[in-house]
C-alpha cells in the first residue's frame, strides 16, 4: 500500500508549511491527485485520518480533486483521455496514438500535489 507512505509525506509537507507560516491549526488541505498515479483515494483518506492524530492537522478537512489521465500525440497533436477498468497493478502501459500510431506523452493524470492549505494562526 504505497498510499500510506505518500500520504505521510503529504502530511509532513503540510505540517512544515503550516509551522513556517505561524499556523496553530490546519483547517483544510486541498490535494490534486491524478488517476494515473493509481492511488486509491479511500486509502489516502484512511491513512490521512490515522496520520493527523495528535498533530496540527487533526480534524482538518481533506479535499481531493481527482484528475483524469490525458495523453497527447507528439506527431499529430491529438489529445485523448485515458481510462482504465479497475485497478492497474502493472507498470503503466505504453500508449500510441489511435489516430496516427505515433508516440504520445502523458500531459495530465500523474500529479500528486498539495494545491493549498487553510491555516488558523
Amino acid at each position: 500500500m504505497h498510499e500510506f507512505g505518500i500520504t505521510a509525506r503529504i502530511v509532513d509537507a503540510v505540517m512544515g508549511a503550516a509551522q513556517e507560516n505561524g499556523g496553530n491549526k490546519v483547517l483544510k488541505v486541498d490535494l490534486r491527485i491524478g488517476k494515473l498515479t493509481f492511488l486509491n483515494l479511500e486509502q489516502v483518506r484512511y491513512a490521512y485520518d490515522l496520520l493527523v492524530k495528535g498533530t496540527l492537522l487533526v480534524d482538518s478537512e481533506l479535499d481531493i480533486e481527482e484528475v483524469e489521465g490525458v495523453i497527447k500525440c507528439i506527431n499529430c497533436l491529438e489529445q485523448k483521455e485515458v481510462h482504465f477498468k479497475g485497478e492497474c497493478m502493472e507498470p503503466l502501459p505504453l500508449f500510441s496514438c489511435s489516430n496516427c500510431g505515433g508516440k504520445v506523452e502523458i500531459i495530465a493524470g500523474k500529479e500528486c500535489l498539495v494545491k493549498g492549505i487553510v491555516v488558523e494562526t
